[in-house]
């Protein structure tokens, strides 16, 4: 068939399904999309099942994580086009892409929750998150990378690595996953592959491997040259209606330009000598077969070697191209399938003690208004079946999904069953929050848990049973920075806004919800500006209420200064029962952020457990409120020396001794306040800096460095987070618009006394 009338054919099939839209179920949607994807691909046949529930060693779990505007979405947004899942390219500028479906981030142009895809390319089954890229929303790319096998991290190649960049990539190196790096927007004139490369040497402290060299700069480039297989690859982007999705690809010949052969020379023989030092097997292979030309080595051995090197993650694949102007995308994909892990080259212990039982992860919830609660799950084991009943070891409960999902983005497609590495949204888990473990059955927990333990309990977790099962670690959830009152219009719209706050607390494990137990408001707390103006946005659009919110308010913590002991009674009669408890105790400062309570040998023998819970719990309690401020407590260790309670005395009467006890003693050491500090980075021209160092001058800010970066001037620096409200408005006004920047928490200081002094008493002037 000519390539005409392959293009007609389709066209014909598109214009059927559209005059079918209205009346055709997800699932007749899902069997167009194959159709058509597989008319292109006309030698690779699959059946349905085949495409839905593939071999586990052609599924890759990937993630997109990048900084702010490196292009993400776009990225993503092409990756779909070009594996045929969709019919036209979206544009984060005019707000239709997939990924990006909330209205916030389509008028904002910015991703604010991470969204599932799945699509194929070339036989391997990729479920894709993009994940967001403002700091607010860190959580989004945590609880991601929790359940991924891989990622892509995007480089702007003007830019190198930027604030947020570094933060992804901590948390995809404290999950070990292996990385490949896309140095998008070479087409930018600013566009520096050596700058890029540097800085992820530099910064993030990891070893790139260069697989591709670009071919022409700014708006010239045109593609790139593949160094393992020494061939060309162009985008010639004469028609409209191309799109890149058709690319040229030839072998370099003695007519290329002499420039160009000459650094692609260089760079292939860089890359198979860094492989070599990198990869013992591809060293061994170079010295007894090729030792004569290192450079006839063969590109299959050649990508061997470098897929190893990933997986070790002894360096990390680099790839260039410019996703807004639809170039190279494809080898990216290519890249993706190539050096990436399946899920069972992960090799996670759990998959071997629950063996062919189910085990899944639940990472994300979102809720539906005619569906209910959408959990997605991440299956490590066993085979995940619709209207079946499951068991969440955490809430120790069995419920029943109703229905099972395959995610695209705000679409979904019903099937009947998804087995292990694959990625699955599921229907009828009303009491799933993000972190939980699913299994089929109690008692295939158990028997797991057993067979980790013969194994030497490799992996249990803190609180593992045997009866109860493994419990898969759930996602870390950082402390909010920001808090604010919100009120409803009228009391009559309480329990609606009480509602709201419950699912989306339930969505988003960051936001936090309390009640301040003197006025009796209910306190917003979150991680930045912009997550709060979110969540008060979203109440509005999509509950119906039209909420107050007060002034923003910094979350501080409170530490202590010096070690204290001190002892306490409580007795009270209530009724005809009496009720007495003493205890003795020391608090100590320590160094970490967290706050324990300890017992000295003696005491851990010989208290009863209903006791010590209940001591633990009074401890805890005074965590919660600092003697200074009322703000939670850091830092701070407890001693519990003796405790004695009379026959009869109820637990919550111990609870309260110890918390009476504990706030005497955190007076006596002493109240320090803790303020959250911002690393914060400024990219502005250096006619502008001077005016943004002094205005950092007056908010407290310490200037760590100024780097430059092509015509720009990089400002990194510190500053109170109290001091950073409004700075935006501020920065674009001293700019003339000029300007970015980027904040992320540094750590949490201690206060000097002249502004800690000036605190106490603003506070006490509100209280």
């Amino acid at each position: 068939m000519s390539v005409r009338a392959l293009q007609t054919l389709k066209g014909i099939i598109w214009g059927r399904c559209l005059l079918r839209a209205e009346s055709q179920s997800c699932r007749c949607r899902l069997s167009w999309h194959l159709r058509r994807h597989y008319v292109a691909l006309p030698d690779d046949i699959k059946s349905l099942r085949a495409v839905l529930n593939p071999d586990i060693s052609k599924i890759r779990n990937i993630g997109i994580m990048a900084h702010i505007d490196a292009g993400k979405t776009t990225t993503t947004e092409r990756m779909l086009y070009y594996s045929g899942y969709t019919r036209a390219l979206g544009d984060v500028d005019d707000g239709d892409t997939v990924t990006d479906f909330m209205a916030q981030e389509r008028e904002r142009g910015i991703t604010i929750q991470s969204a599932a895809v799945t699509f194929d390319w070339k036989s391997h089954r990729i479920n894709l998150i993009d994940t967001p890229g403002h700091v607010d929303f860190t959580l989004e790319v945590e609880r991601a990378l929790r359940v991924l096998d891989g990622a892509v991290a995007v480089f702007d190649s003007s830019a190198g690595v930027e604030a947020q960049t570094l933060t992804v990539w901590r948390q995809a190196e404290k999950h070990h996953i292996p990385c490949v790096c896309f140095l998008n927007k070479m087409d930018k004139p600013t566009a520096d592959l050596n700058f890029s490369l540097e800085s992820i040497r530099l910064k993030l402290k990891a070893t790139p491997v260069l697989l591709q060299i670009p071919i022409g700069s700014g708006k010239n480039f045109t593609g790139v040259v593949d160094l393992l297989t020494n061939q060309k690859l162009t985008w010639n982007l004469t028609s409209t209606q191309d799109n890149g999705r058709t690319f040229e690809a030839k072998s370099l010949g003695q007519s290329e330009d002499p420039e160009l052969l000459e650094a692609a020379d260089e760079a292939r023989t860089a890359l198979i000598e860094q492989v070599a030092d990198l990869d013992d097997e591809f060293a061994e292979l170079l010295l007894t077969d090729f030792s004569d030309n290192f450079e006839a080595v063969p590109a299959k051995k050649l990508q061997e070697a470098v897929r190893r090197v990933t997986l070790a993650r002894k360096g990390v694949p680099v790839l260039c191209g410019s996703s807004l102007k639809n170039k190279g995308v494809q080898p990216l994909l290519d890249a993706i399938t190539a050096y990436l892990p399946a899920p069972n080259e992960r090799h996670h212990d759990l998959v071997r003690w629950y063996k062919d039982d189910l085990c899944a992860l639940a990472f994300k919830v979102l809720h539906d208004k005619q569906r209910g609660p959408l959990v997605f799950l991440r299956i490590y084991s066993g085979t995940l079946k619709a209207q079946t009943a499951v068991h969440n070891i955490n809430r120790n409960n069995t419920e029943r999904m109703s229905r099972l999902l395959v995610p695209f983005a705000d679409q979904q497609v019903e099937i009947p069953s998804m087995s292990a590495g694959n990625i699955a949204l599921t229907v009828g888990l009303k009491q799933t929050v993000t972190g939980d473990t699913i299994v089929s059955s109690k008692a295939s927990a158990a028997a797991a848990a057993r067979r980790a333990q013969s194994d030497g309990g490799m992996g249990m977790k803190r609180g593992d049973q045997a009866d109860i099962g493994i419990v898969l670690s759930g996602v870390e959830v950082p402390d909010p920075v920001f808090f604010c009152t919100i009120e409803p219009p009228t009391m009559a719209k309480q329990a609606d806004l009480e509602n709201a706050l419950n699912c989306l607390q339930r969505e988003d494990p960051s936001l936090k919800v309390r009640v301040d137990p003197d006025s009796g408001q209910t306190i917003l707390c979150g991680m930045g500006e912009l997550h709060i103006d979110i969540i008060h946005d979203r109440i509005r659009r999509e509950y119906g209420i039209e909420t107050h919110l007060g002034p923003l308010q910094v979350a501080y913590r409170e530490t202590i200064l010096q070690e204290a002991s001190t002892a306490d009674t409580l007795d009270r009669t209530i009724g005809d029962r009496r009720h007495a408890a003493s205890v003795d105790l020391t608090v100590r400062p320590v160094d970490f952020a967290s706050c324990e309570v300890a017992f000295t040998e003696e005491l851990q023998v010989q208290i009863q457990p209903e006791t010590k819970e209940a001591v633990e719990n009074g401890v805890q309690s005074s965590y919660l409120q600092g003697p200074l401020l009322g703000y939670p407590v850091w830092g701070v260790s407890c001693l519990i020396h003796s405790v004695s309670v009379e026959p009869g005395t109820s637990p919550a009467m111990v609870s309260a001794c110890v918390s009476r006890c504990m706030l005497k003693a955190l007076r006596l050491a002493g109240g320090q306040v803790l303020e959250p500090v911002m690393s914060l980075e400024v990219t502005v021209g250096e006619e502008h800096l001077s005016s943004v160092l002094g205005d950092l001058a007056q908010r407290r800010g310490t200037v760590r460095e100024i780097q430059s970066r092509h015509d720009n001037k990089v400002l990194l620096a510190t500053v109170p987070l109290a001091e950073m409200m409004g700075y935006s408005t501020v920065l674009r006004t001293v700019t003339s618009g000029n300007a970015t920047f980027s904040l992320e928490l540094d750590a949490y200081e201690a206060m000097n006394p002249h502004d800690q002094s000036a605190l106490l008493k603003r506070m006490s002037g509100l209280m």
